[in-house]
């Protein structure tokens, strides 16, 4: 048994919407995303081993997308922090869903995401079409659909 061509899902095959102040914002620009979960360790050496041990001390959650530069919305989320020191929160919903592939749909959200950086203004003479690159935290996930 292996691992057919057909099985594997696309990449082009999903969704992603952001819940911000309690509105759905389907990221139609959005051209890509990771998120990560990075579990911190502690050092901990003990008596009768020379070795380091480790030992799970929590966890931090950082991610990006790559969206076309098209939408205000994370721009004007970061000036009302600058202007008026108000941070914003929101969760992220991210849908992978190939029918083609037969592995079934995954859901997962990303809980109190909060913007690390994004670009204020862009321009380039030499691109075709621009994007940017938005960096972000999240404290929390769940699945909600696991593939099959």
């Amino acid at each position: 048994m292996f691992l057919k061509a057909e099985q594997i899902v696309s990449g082009q095959a999903g969704r992603a919407y952001a819940n911000i102040d309690g509105r759905n914002q389907e990221l139609l620009y959005l051209k890509s995303i990771d998120a990560t979960v990075t579990k911190r360790k502690t050092a901990v050496r003990t008596l009768g081993h020379t070795g380091d041990q480790y030992k799970a001390a929590g966890w931090s959650g950082k991610g990006k997308m790559v969206i076309y530069y098209m939408t205000t919305l994370f721009r004007e989320q970061m000036l009302q922090y600058m202007k008026s020191g108000k941070d914003s929160y929101f969760d992220i919903v991210v849908i992978n869903e190939d029918d083609n592939a037969g592995a079934g749909r995954q859901t997962v959200v990303l809980k109190n995401c909060n913007l690390d950086s994004v670009v204020l203004a862009k321009l380039n003479v030499e691109a075709d079409n621009l994007d940017e690159e938005v960096s972000f935290t999240f404290d929390g996930a769940e699945i909600l659909d696991s593939f099959s």
